[in-house]
C-alpha cells in the first residue's frame, strides 16, 4: 500500500464505523478547525486516513488515534514517510489527549455514535483543547446547541455549555458515508469558554449534579432540591430564591450559569455521590 491508496477493509459494526468518503465534506471539516499550520492536532478515529490526509498539510503535528487493530498498523505504514504524523493504537477513552499533545492542541474526529457523549466529555476534560470539531449524529448536535426550554435541552446541553461555546456548522446526509448510517449527521465546533461557569476542579461534581437533576426532569425544582438535600419545602424555596429560580420551574428551563448557581447553593447539603 502506497501514497493515498485507500485501505480496503470492511467496516466493523461493533465499533460503529461509518467512514466519511465525500471529499468536499472532508475538506469542509478541516476548514472548520481554522488551522494556521502551527498547531498540534489530535484526530479521534482516523479510520482509513481520509481526514488524516487532509489535515497533514495544515498542522505542525498530527496525532491520529485509532482503535481498530487492523486499521492502525496500516495507517502507520501509510504515513510512515510523514514524520509529523503519529499513529496511536488505543481506545481514545484510555489516553490523555493533553498528554499526547504535550502542549496546546486542537481536536477533530468522526465520533462513533454509540459512545459520543463519553468521548465529548473526555475531549473537554481539563486541560481543554483550543478548539474541537466533531462529526456526530444530528440529534446529538441539536442537543449540544439546544436553548433552555426546548425538548432537546438536557444534561448534555448544560454540561457542555457550562464550559464551552457550541456551533452547529452543517448537516451531512447518510449517503456521504460507507456504510451509510441510518440517521443524518452534523458537524459541530466546540470552543472552550474563557468565562466557564464552573472551574476545572468542579467539572466532575457539577456533571453528576446536572445528570441527577435531569433524571427527575418532569418534577418541579423545589421537589428535586428537597429529594437531594432532605430539607423542608420552605428551605428549598429559599435556596431557589437566592438563585432567582421559581419553585415550580423544571430543570429544562435553567441555563448553564443558573444551574451552576443552584449547584453551589445546595452543594453543602447534597450527598457527595451526587
Amino acid at each position: 500500500m502506497k501514497g493515498n491508496e485507500p485501505l480496503r477493509l470492511r467496516p466493523r459494526k461493533r465499533l460503529g464505523q461509518h467512514f466519511l468518503t465525500d471529499p468536499r465534506i472532508l475538506d469542509r471539516i478541516v476548514r472548520a478547525l481554522a488551522l494556521t499550520g502551527s498547531e498540534t492536532v489530535v484526530e479521534i478515529g482516523a479510520g482509513h486516513g481520509a481526514l488524516t490526509d487532509r489535515l497533514v498539510p495544515h498542522c505542525r503535528r498530527l496525532i491520529a488515534i485509532e482503535l481498530d487493530r487492523d486499521l492502525a498498523p496500516r495507517l502507520r505504514e501509510r504515513f510512515a514517510a510523514k514524520p509529523r504524523v503519529t499513529i496511536v493504537e488505543s481506545d481514545v477513552l484510555d489516553v490523555s489527549l493533553a498528554e499526547l499533545a504535550g502542549g496546546p492542541y486542537s481536536v477533530i474526529g468522526n465520533v462513533p455514535y454509540y459512545i459520543t457523549t463519553p468521548i465529548l466529555f473526555h475531549a473537554l476534560h481539563h486541560p481543554w483543547p483550543v478548539r474541537a470539531v466533531f462529526l456526530v449524529q444530528r440529534e446529538v448536535a441539536e442537543r449540544l446547541r439546544a436553548d433552555p426550554g426546548g425538548s432537546e435541552y438536557g444534561a448534555l446541553s448544560v454540561n457542555v455549555q457550562a464550559v464551552a461555546r457550541v456551533e452547529n456548522l452543517f448537516r451531512i446526509a447518510p449517503g456521504a458515508f460507507n456504510p451509510p448510517p441510518t440517521v443524518d449527521s452534523a458537524v459541530v465546533r466546540i470552543t472552550p469558554r474563557v468565562d466557564a461557569v464552573v472551574a476545572p476542579d468542579e467539572e466532575e461534581a457539577f456533571r453528576r449534579f446536572v445528570q441527577t437533576v435531569f433524571a427527575q426532569r418532569r418534577k418541579q425544582l423545589r421537589t428535586i432540591v428537597r429529594s437531594l438535600t432532605q430539607i423542608g419545602a420552605d428551605e428549598a424555596t429559599a435556596i431557589l430564591a437566592t438563585c432567582g429560580i421559581v419553585p415550580e420551574a423544571r430543570p429544562e428551563t435553567l441555563p448553564a450559569a443558573q444551574f451552576a448557581q443552584l449547584w453551589r447553593a445546595v452543594s453543602g447539603t447534597v450527598d457527595e455521590r451526587v
